[in-house]
């Protein structure tokens, strides 16, 4: 408002010159023009206007610590752009500058800002091609989407000037984002829970304090390969932190016909707002996206190349009216040098490495994604740490591998759930909201099973059950073993947990797999082998690529159940057959190097596994034939819920028939609809004549009806 108020002063100097010998003072047809003694009394007028200071340091609009000069800097500015920028966004600051600039314009009609108004308040004629210069497209104010320069069709110094409305809001003291942005754009609050802003987050990581440091010593484009979806971003938004900036964060839709439009106001808002941007996952044509980015950040309005036409900064005319010298040319009063503009640094992340030929200008800065940069147990506690004193949360949380910002939005959504139960915040809440931040695809080619059995429901010896211990631990810590402590080898080697369950149908393979998903508080998928296997060559490994990609992102257990039919072992090549028979193994071989989940494969004849896929293996679980014992405890877990009459003798049924546990459960049916039947409870003849059943589907001898 200071800067308009020494406008006005120059607009009454320009007024005063043009009108000391108007005519038109007596002109009948007053009213329909704009007389000099209307814009007098405009001039004259001293509404509300702030006191101007004249000794300030920076210049012409005395703004030295406003936003006026964080514009200059942000965007490397001279003088004579504020000055122009100043005089485009006058009208629709103050109404009276419309009358001004109608009468200056010699033309009611045009009463916003032109090229040759601007100039003429500057004192410089619209013929010095440093001046015209500032009006360019690559020049700081139109490249950096600050100044639009209307009627193409009109010559350069006729045509009119406007200024965004989020320019003009901004300047004004609104950081209200710009209502051009999708919705996906936000700007992240500094030290908002779950958000690398404003603080040093757990899980920041040398490799991001390294990059902020590159970042802020030269702004740039970086662009992060992840690993994993979702773990770039946090390593994305802590370098931009660390580079002094806060996170305007956009995740671009697949739709790209607005990219460049949307990508040119994200630029400019966060060079308002002193912000860097994090822009992904990119979607999977991200070729108009990156483009648009690259090409803005090593736009010259962002290094501080300010003209295309190579003139220097220090070349161009202060905007200042200075008095004719002898030829009537205006004197020249060269401007401070002026920022050469911070530039803004840009990072770009997504699962496809980065494309040279996304972008043919600029350079971009490609790296990996460290997969171990955050230390989610420490984020986890951050969240829930002070409602977590009822259970064990870093064993809780210990299966899901998730992001920052998946973490922050599981433990509200953990806090809802309690809250909507009328609980306490318990570990099942905590399971429920993390399982909801993963939006798997398996369906298509795997069955999904909720777990609802646990360590009560399997009867198990106590090697096996040991083994499954095991399990669930490299389950939980594989993070910190295989990440944090470097135990990893190379080749590319994931972070996966692959296990073989080998045992006799029935002996509980299946329900273990249930109960491991269980205990680690994730979905259970098993594989539908007939939506994998296909006869054409190819479209096997094809579909399994599939399932290992989702499930590599998928907090899952992923079951191959009768694994020998994919895993099996390979021939000897004697002709093509042979040869394309093999490559759906030697695919799995390598796939499950670079896994990253959790597999578990069972079969009822484990020597027909490969050898190569055992060596592979992190667990191979035996699942021996249950002794009389077991068939004792598994009768009576199977009829734990069943009615049964007085004296129901179950030692009989386990010493007489020796049944895995899937027939015992399978017999056990069968006595329940014979009793129910008869309307009656299930008794020992009932159970007999189910365990019967069973040898006879079986094709075994029933015990009691052998005849010689």
């Amino acid at each position: 408002m200071e800067g308009l108020v020494l406008l006005r002063g120059r607009c009454q100097d320009l007024v005063r010159a043009r009108s000391a010998d108007d005519p038109s003072a007596d002109d009948p047809l007053r009213g329909l023009f704009l007389s000099s003694e209307h814009i007098g009394r405009l001039l004259q007028d001293d509404r509300a206007r702030p006191a101007v200071r004249h000794d300030d340091a920076y210049g012409l609009y005395g703004d030295a610590d406003g936003r006026l000069a964080g514009l200059a800097e942000g965007f490397g500015l001279t003088e004579l752009d504020i000055h122009i920028l100043l005089t485009a966004l006058a009208p629709d600051v103050d109404r009276d500058f419309e009358s001004l600039y109608g009468y200056l314009n010699d033309d009611v009609t045009r009463r916003c800002c032109t090229v040759a108004l601007a100039l003429d308040l500057a004192g410089l004629p619209p013929w010095r091609a440093a001046a015209r210069a500032r009006f360019h497209p690559g020049a700081p104010l139109r490249a950096g989407g600050l100044l639009t320069v209307e009627d193409e069709d009109r010559p350069l110094p006729s045509r009119a000037l406007r200024v965004p409305e989020r320019v003009i809001a901004h300047l004004l003291g609104d950081d209200t984002l710009d209502g051009a942005l999708p919705g996906s754009v936000r700007l992240l609050p500094a030290g908002a829970p779950g958000e690398i802003t404003g603080r040093t987050d757990p899980g920041a990581g040398q490799f991001a304090k390294r990059l902020g440091a590159l970042l802020a010593a030269g702004p740039g484009v970086v662009h992060l390969r992840e690993q994993r979806q979702g773990s770039a971003f946090a390593v994305a938004a802590a370098a931009v932190h660390a580079a002094g900036r806060r996170v305007l964060r956009c995740a671009p839709g697949q739709e790209d016909q607005h990219a460049d439009r949307v990508a040119a106001a994200l630029l400019r808002e966060a060079r308002l707002l002193g912000a860097g941007i994090v822009l992904g996952p990119l979607p999977a044509r991200p070729e108009a996206w990156v483009t648009a980015m690259v090409e803005g950040a090593a736009a010259g309005w962002a290094s501080g190349d300010a003209s295309p036409s190579a003139a220097r900064a220090s070349d161009i005319a202060s905007p200042s009216v200075a008095p004719a010298t002898a030829n009537g040319t205006p004197s020249v009063a060269r401007a401070s040098d002026p920022g050469a503009g911070r530039g803004t640094p840009v990072v770009i992340f997504g699962s496809d490495s980065f494309d040279p030929r996304w972008s043919a200008v600029g350079e971009v800065l490609c790296l990996d994604a460290p997969p171990d940069s955050v230390d989610t147990e420490a984020m986890w506690e951050a969240h829930v740490g002070d409602d977590a004193e009822e259970f064990d949360l870093p064993a809780t949380v210990a299966p899901y591998r998730l992001s920052p910002d998946q973490i922050a939005r599981a433990a509200r959504t953990a806090r809802s759930l309690a809250a909507l139960e009328g609980e306490t915040l318990g570990a099942a809440h905590v399971q429920q909201g993390a399982r909801r931040q993963s939006a798997p695809t398996l369906d298509r080619h795997a069955r999904r099973v909720s777990p609802a059995v646990g360590w009560t429901d399997l009867v198990l010896p106590d090697e096996p059950r040991e083994q499954l211990e095991e399990l669930l631990t490299r389950a939980r810590h594989r993070e910190r073993v295989l990440g944090q402590w470097g135990l990893r080898t190379g080749g590319g080697r994931g972070h996966g947990v692959v296990a073989l369950f080998a045992g006799e149908s029935g002996t509980g393979k299946t329900l273990a797999a249930e109960v491991v998903a269980g205990e680690l508080g994730i979905d259970l998928y098993i594989v539908d082998l007939s939506a994998v296997v296909d006869k054409y060559v190819g479209e096997t490994e094809k579909n399994l690529e599939k399932i290992f990609v989702e499930a590599d992102r998928t907090d899952a257990v992923l079951l191959f159940d009768e694994a020998d039919a994919v895993f099996g072992k390979r021939s000897e090549v004697k002709d093509s057959h042979d040869r394309y028979a093999n490559l759906e193994s030697a695919y799995l071989l390598q796939r499950l190097e670079s896994f990253d989940g959790i597999a578990l494969l069972t079969t009822n004849l484990r020597a027909n596994i490969d050898e190569a896929f055992t060596r592979r293996l992190d667990l191979v679980v035996d699942f021996p034939f249950p002794d009389p014992a077991q068939r004792l405890a598994l009768w009576r877990h199977s009829l734990a819920g069943v009615p049964c009459a007085d004296g129901v003798d179950l030692d009989r049924c386990a010493r007489e028939f020796e049944l895995a546990g899937g027939s015992i459960r399978s017999a056990v049916i069968t006595a329940a609809y014979n009793a129910v039947g008869r309307g009656a409870q299930v008794t020992t003849t009932d159970l007999l004549a189910g365990a019967r059943r069973e040898y006879r589907k079986a094709g075994r001898l029933v015990p009691g009806e052998v005849t010689w």
